[in-house]
């Protein structure tokens, strides 16, 4: 025999309507402390926009960066995340993570099907080896980044 739902945690009785399919690449996905997934459009001023909206300050954001070019991932710029820890998950191609850690920079060489969890507030950033598609999730609030 199954139990019933409390009404705190009943579903709505309208069914919500699943957004179409949307490129990982050009629109990343604002995971919200709550139920809620939000897709966000990636424009230049992205991380500009995350501090400014109450919206997307908390929770996590997941997104794909599809590398082609030697500047994709951009390895001149450091970058770190006070708010929490950076998922990293590499799909395919070969990149190199570098960390600013307290002895000096650590180089981690990731290939396709590795992961790396970057701990909160660590500069780092990425050099790219070839093509490659990085899938990322991390608590954007407060993102910096400055000059290798």
């Amino acid at each position: 025999m199954g139990t019933r739902a409390s009404s705190a945690r009943r579903m709505p009785s309208k069914k919500p309507r699943a957004p179409g399919p949307f490129d990982l690449g050009g629109t990343f996905v604002h995971l919200e402390d709550g139920p809620q997934a939000l897709p966000v459009k990636v424009t230049p001023n992205l991380w500009e926009r995350v501090e400014a909206s109450r919206q997307l300050t908390g929770g996590r954001m997941v997104g794909l960066n599809r590398a082609r070019q030697p500047d994709d991932l951009h390895p001149s710029e450091w970058e770190r995340h006070p708010a929490g820890d950076e998922l990293v998950c590499l799909l395919s191609g070969a990149v190199d993570l570098v960390l600013d850690e307290t002895g000096g920079e650590r180089r981690v060489e990731l290939r396709a099907g590795l992961g790396f969890i970057v701990p909160r507030g660590v500069w780092h950033r990425f050099v790219r080896r070839g093509p490659c598609d990085l899938l990322f999730v991390v608590r954007g609030s407060g993102t910096e980044l400055r000059s290798v």
